[in-house]
């Protein structure tokens, strides 16, 4: 079996990542325009698993975090969500944002921790995440990077 590899997502891997994304029933609005900020998972020629960063200014937004149903278990998510991390932090932005449905339990164990959505500054609301992708019941949560 061939290796995973992570790497930045190219505009040819929009199909599979929309693909993903659909299958988790997760919103596509705003992944092609952010592609270039995305990181995927690839096993030979498949797309195991996708996540992205929106920036804005020094605020970001982690979103679409998608891992096949065979990938799952195995860390990968994690990786990814550590690369991205790191990608936040290497791009200078002070505080990442993000929203979720059905993963709560799963972003404290990255330093994430729940907030109210009054709380997400202003510049962020230029995300199609926020002007309705994903449903203002879904919970917010941010971690400052760097600490």
């Amino acid at each position: 079996m061939s290796p995973l590899v992570l790497r930045s997502a190219r505009p040819e891997d929009l199909r599979a990542v929309e693909l993903l994304l659909t299958a988790e029933g997760l919103p596509l609005q705003g992944v092609a325009e952010h592609l270039s900020q995305f990181l995927v998972a690839e096993r030979g020629s498949a797309i195991l698993a996708a996540g992205g960063l929106e920036v804005y200014g020094t605020s970001g937004l982690l979103r679409s975090l998608v891992v096949h149903p065979e990938a799952k278990g195995r860390g990968v998510g994690a990786e990814l969500v550590q690369r991205l991390l790191e990608r936040a932090a290497a791009d200078g932005l002070r505080v990442l944002f993000l929203l979720t449905t059905t993963a709560a339990e799963y972003f404290p164990r990255f330093g994430f921790t729940r907030i109210d959505r009054t709380g997400l500054p202003p510049e962020l609301h230029a995300s199609e995440e926020l002007r309705g992708a994903c449903p203002a019941s879904a919970v917010v949560m941010q971690r400052h990077i760097g600490r």
